[in-house]
């Protein structure tokens, strides 16, 4: 049985003032992990429109297993090492589910 896509949501908070620098910085994530991961299949940053500050993000993979390679690629630890001086502590939530209908 082929492996399925799973889809990954994130909420997370920038720090005041820092808002710009996440953008630039998640983005630069997200284009290196399009141009260079085939398992990497979507990357879409959404901002809540009531907190400038507040972001979801939505990330598709071919499976788990590509999950797990782009969290070992230079530009995921770059990003990590980055983002810990951009977001509020704690804020980040992690929810990965398998995907189950994609349209568009």
């Amino acid at each position: 049985m082929p492996a399925s896509p799973v889809a990954l949501v994130v909420s997370i908070r920038a720090l005041p003032g820092r808002r710009e620098e996440f953008l630039a910085g998640i983005s630069r994530n997200a284009s290196c992990a399009l141009r260079d991961e085939p398992g990497c299949l979507r990357f879409d940053v959404v901002g809540d429109p009531a907190d400038p500050d507040a972001f979801w993000v939505y990330e598709v993979f071919a499976d788990e297993d590509a999950l797990a390679a782009h969290r070992l690629t230079p530009h995921f630890l770059a990003w990590q090492e980055e983002k810990a001086e951009l977001v509020v502590p704690g804020s980040q939530v992690n929810r990965l589910g398998p995907l189950l209908l994609s349209e568009g």
